[in-house]
């Protein structure tokens, strides 16, 4: 007679699940063009594999001799860590599973099937409003089987009940095209059904290979790190009519709190229009996922009930327009760049937005708090706006989505001698793909930076090799202008960013300060016009005297709540140089919140192949 084989241990499920997570991490990019529900974003790859990056970063770097605290780290990262619609359903399945099994030494067949089912019934809770033929049918099968086969089991032993539970989940995804018409009318399964068989898959493999399956998905520690297939060449289904453009922002947050009450915050996400609801975590923290028209209202309403950290927010619309033009290059910038929003639709432009914080609270520059907005909370007073560069993982978030549609991404990003936010950037694309990211420190910002990634896109569009794009963006470097005039340097004395000094000296003579974008990065003061009145004909003249004569120009002209100064700014430099196109934008907080409102900006660049 066979000797029995023992219960599954900590060591060897922690194996599995690095196992399961590698493989969904290598299938990433063939989720991402399978990704029709719930709208045709093309990401559902990247965010299941954000979500396990975050366990191999985490709970599964670590080894574990107890499977309860294996599996209680493992639910806590996954909440922590998730991203997207199928990501939360994951996240909340493990944590269901974790709630269920973490008192438990080891698992045998009954426990291991007792804390699916209770991951799946989380899972299923986890949603405001369930739909079959996605992942939650899939979870479903799998712990149906499990149970079937753990009343049948005579010795515990976990593993072949996890076998007959595959295959029932095998055949509920190959069911899902006949569950949902999207599905079918696209011709695939869905993307993160798909996504829990690669896990189980993965795990299955361990449980048949033991370590030679780890090997053979490679030696890399973190999901983040690692890539598939890139499977560039093939777009996402075009389905426009499946983004709602009253909720084209996915959103995110993690929320905080003790005795969080689900339902009085899913009835309040409701009342906001929050669709695709998804709470996936417990009574402390839930990690919250909503599709919305305005994220900063999903950020509101949680706050209510708790602290709110994590927060991400990303235009659907947005990502699937990015990749829908034929081209091999995409271009990235952050919000820090004053990007007119016809260039950004144009050329298909994503941007990472930078984090701002107002009266204690943060906020996504422009996605969860307008420019309109933070200039009116600045006139209002209280604490002085502060701005922070965001971090890697939202980067890595966009990167990760782009590698999946193009060969080949390129950060324009703000000048790295004023902000951390270069830095946070070059983090990502190594985590991402180095050979496949790079970025490029503008020196510039404003303007000036929106000008660089301007020229980038544009390079892109035409199918110029990213080489060359990045040889053209080095020559328009030293070449790219950016000039700011404070009207008002109150606030930037108070900043401490200008001396009291020059406060009271500016205030005595009638002075208002022109700064200039060096060399290094840095913008410093250059001079400054004696005029009120006049104030931005003024600066203009200053510009156009140091202006080199007989060029055309590309010009961006920003204002921090003073749009009329701006239009006159702009009308001004017409009269004085010759500007081929021009944009006048809102200057957006990365700026304003040192030039305070009142400030006017000018960026140039040389017209392409008249410099």
């Amino acid at each position: 007679m066979p000797t029995p084989r023992p219960p599954l241990t900590a060591p060897a499920l922690r194996r599995a699940l690095i196992a399961g997570a590698r493989r969904v991490i290598a299938g990433r990019d063939a989720l991402n063009r399978i990704n029709v529900f719930p709208v045709a974003d093309g990401d559902t790859g990247s965010n299941l594999a954000y979500t396990l990056g975050s366990l191999l970063n985490g709970a599964l770097s670590r080894r574990s001799r107890h499977i309860g605290e294996l599996l209680k780290q493992v639910g806590d990262d996954a909440i922590d860590g998730a991203r997207g619609n199928s990501g939360a359903i994951l996240a909340q399945f493990l944590f269901g599973v974790a709630e269920y099994a973490r008192a438990q030494p080891q698992l045998d067949a009954a426990t291991l099937a007792a804390a699916v089912r209770h991951g799946a019934d989380n899972a299923r809770a986890a949603l405001a409003h369930p739909v079959e033929g996605t992942i939650l049918s899939v979870i479903n099968a799998f712990a149906d089987a499990l149970d079937e086969a753990a009343r049948a089991s005579l010795d515990g032993d976990p593993r072949p009940g996890f076998a007959q539970a595959l295959a029932r989940a095998r055949t509920a995804l190959a069911r899902t095209p006949l569950q949902m018409a999207v599905l079918q009318r696209a011709g695939v399964v869905d993307a993160g059904a798909q996504g829990f068989v690669d896990l189980l898959e993965g795990i299955a493999e361990f449980v048949d290979g033991g370590p030679r399956a780890l090997r053979m998905r490679g030696e890399a520690g973190a999901a983040n790190d690692a890539c598939g297939g890139h499977g560039h060449g093939e777009a996402v289904p075009a389905a426009h009519d499946a983004v709602d453009p009253q909720r084209r922002w996915c959103s995110e947050c993690l929320l905080l709190g003790d005795g969080l009450p689900r339902e009085a915050l899913r009835d309040a996400l409701e009342a906001i229009g929050a669709d695709s609801l998804v709470l996936a975590g417990g009574a402390a923290r839930l990690r919250v996922h909503g599709h919305v028209g305005a994220p900063q209202a999903l950020f509101d309403v949680c706050a209510g009930y708790g602290s709110v950290e994590g927060m991400k927010a990303d235009d659907m619309l947005a990502q699937q327009r990015s990749i829908e033009r034929a081209q091999a290059l995409a271009v990235v910038t952050d919000s820090a760049a004053d990007l007119p929003e016809e260039l950004a639709e144009r050329y298909r432009i994503q941007t990472v937005p930078v984090r701002v914080s107002v009266d204690g609270r943060d906020y996504l520059d422009k996605a969860g708090l307008s420019t309109a907005e933070f200039y009116r909370r600045m006139a209002a007073g209280g604490e002085l706006p502060r701005t922070s560069q965001p971090p890697p993982g939202d980067f890595r978030r966009v990167f990760d989505f782009l590698l999946g549609h193009r060969e080949q991404v390129l950060y324009v990003g703000l000048s790295r001698a004023v902000s951390g936010t270069l830095q946070a950037g070059e983090q990502a694309a190594a985590r991402s793909d180095a050979r496949r990211v790079r970025v490029f420190d503008t020196g510039n910002a404003a303007g000036g930076q929106a000008l660089m990634a301007w020229r980038a896109a544009e390079l892109a569009a035409d199918g110029i090799a990213a080489e060359a794009v990045w040889a053209e963006l080095e020559r328009l470097k030293p070449l790219t202008t950016t000039w700011a005039m404070a009207r008002d340097i109150s606030h930037a004395v108070r900043g401490g960013r200008i001396p009291p000094w020059a406060g009271r000296l500016a205030r005595w003579t009638g002075l208002t300060p022109v700064a200039r974008i060096r060399a290094d990065g840095r913008l410093g003061v250059s001079g400054g016009v004696f005029a009120r009145a006049g104030a931005p004909e003024a600066f203009a003249g200053y510009i156009a005297r140091r202006t080199p004569r007989g060029q055309r120009w590309r010009a961006i002209v920003g204002h921090c709540d003073a749009r009329v100064d701006g239009e006159r700014l702009l009308e001004a430099l017409r009269r004085r140089l010759d500007l081929e196109q021009a944009f006048l934008v809102e200057t957006g907080p990365a700026l304003g919140a040192h030039a305070g409102r009142g400030a006017l900006l000018a960026s140039l660049q040389p017209v392409p192949g008249a410099a």
